[in-house]
């Protein structure tokens, strides 16, 4: 079972931490699943892969197209793993279940830390992920780099 990681933005942007977390996903050679809680954030998303936050090439296609089982990255607000990925990263609210956790070789929770709404969305799925016995670790880059500052074993 995956382990889930909660990112508690506070001074980067999503783009910026999204585009970070995708570099290092993709060096494991791991396909991914972007999962948006808003379809109508996946034109954004997308724009922001390309446009780029990132130095590095962002392979990646919205769901819905022809090729999608083909796609290393994949933006989508549905819960079809059309790519085959490993790796699963939830954004703008998106959410998952213990079943689907199973499933994945990570799960990445990103959210902003500075509306209250996306913080307390956040500590309920930590409690019903972890109560379900799911390991996660919380990051939060309130000292102005990424530190854990909590960590439960499943």
């Amino acid at each position: 079972m995956a382990e889930v990681f909660f990112y508690h933005l506070t001074s980067s942007t999503l783009g910026q931490t999204l585009s970070q977390l995708l570099e290092r996903t993709l060096q494991n050679s791991w396909r991914i699943l972007v999962r948006t809680g808003d379809e109508t954030q996946l034109a954004r998303l997308d724009v922001q892969l390309w446009g780029g936050n990132s130095p590095q090439f962002l392979p990646h296609g919205i769901s819905g197209c022809t090729h999608d089982a083909d796609q290393p990255i994949l933006l989508t607000s549905t819960s079809d793993n059309t790519n085959g990925a490993k790796a699963l990263m939830l954004v703008h609210g998106a959410k998952t279940t213990v079943d689907e956790v199973a499933q994945f070789e990570r799960v990445s929770l990103v959210f902003n830390g500075n509306e209250e709404q996306a913080v307390q969305a956040a500590r309920t799925d930590w409690k019903t992920l972890t109560d379900a016995g799911v390991a996660a670790k919380y990051w939060s880059q309130a000292s102005g780099r990424w530190e854990m500052k909590a960590e439960k074993n499943g």
